[in-house]
C-alpha cells in the first residue's frame, strides 16, 4: 500500500535527504569516511625504493586509498623514508628526488634489499624481537617484497617465507648495496 505524502515541506525533505544520499554514494566520499575512521597507521621509521616502473613515477596520495587526491610522483629507484604503515599502503616522507612532502603509497610498489654487511645471509625473524624465531636465512644483497613495517622492523616476504628483517639488515637504496 503506498501513500500520498501532500505536504510540500515533506516532500522537499525526503528529496533532500535522497539526494545527500546519492552525493555521498556516487563520489566516494562515504569510502573516504570508512577508511579515515578505519585507519590507525602503525608508527614507521624504515627506508625503501620505488619500484614502480611507470613513465610518470609512483603516485603520492594524500591517504591510503587509491580514491584520494594524488599530490605528485616519485621516479623508479628513488630512496623514500616511510614513517607509517596502514593494510596495503605506507606513510612516506622525504623522497630522494621527485615529490617532496609527506604522502601515501601503496606498499607493493616499494622495495627493499637484504644488506649482509659482508656476511653470506641475514636472518628473518617471526616477530619484531631478536629473541623471536628465526624463520629462515636469506642471502645478502637479496631483493625481498616488502609488505609494511613496525618501528624499525620491516616486514617482508622472501620465497613465499614472511618475516621480520631488523634495521641493521635493510638496504633502502635501489643503487647501491648499503654495505
Amino acid at each position: 500500500m503506498t501513500r500520498k505524502v501532500k505536504n510540500p515541506a515533506s516532500i522537499l525533505v525526503i528529496r533532500l535527504a535522497f539526494s545527500c544520499i546519492s552525493v555521498i554514494l556516487n563520489t566516494g566520499i562515504a569510502h573516504r569516511i570508512a577508511l579515515a575512521k578505519s585507519i590507525d597507521p602503525q608508527k614507521c621509521d624504515i627506508f625503501a625504493y620505488v619500484t614502480d616502473t611507470d613513465p610518470q613515477g609512483l603516485n603520492v596520495r594524500s591517504g591510503a586509498s587509491t580514491n584520494n587526491t594524488i599530490l605528485g610522483q616519485i621516479p623508479i629507484n628513488e630512496t623514500v623514508q616511510v614513517i607509517g604503515a596502514a593494510r596495503n599502503w605506507v606513510q612516506i616522507t622525504n623522497a630522494s628526488d621527485g615529490f617532496q612532502g609527506t604522502g601515501w603509497v601503496s606498499v607493493p610498489k616499494l622495495g627493499l634489499t637484504t644488506r649482509g654487511y659482508g656476511t653470506n645471509s641475514v636472518d628473518l625473524y617471526a616477530s619484531t624481537n631478536q629473541q623471536s624465531l628465526k624463520v629462515r636465512r636469506i642471502p645478502a644483497n637479496t631483493v625481498v617484497k616488502l609488505l609494511g613495517c613496525q618501528g624499525d622492523w620491516a616486514q617482508v616476504e622472501y620465497q613465499g617465507v614472511k618475516g621480520w628483517l631488523t634495521r641493521e639488515d635493510q638496504c633502502g637504496a635501489a643503487l647501491t648495496t648499503c654495505s
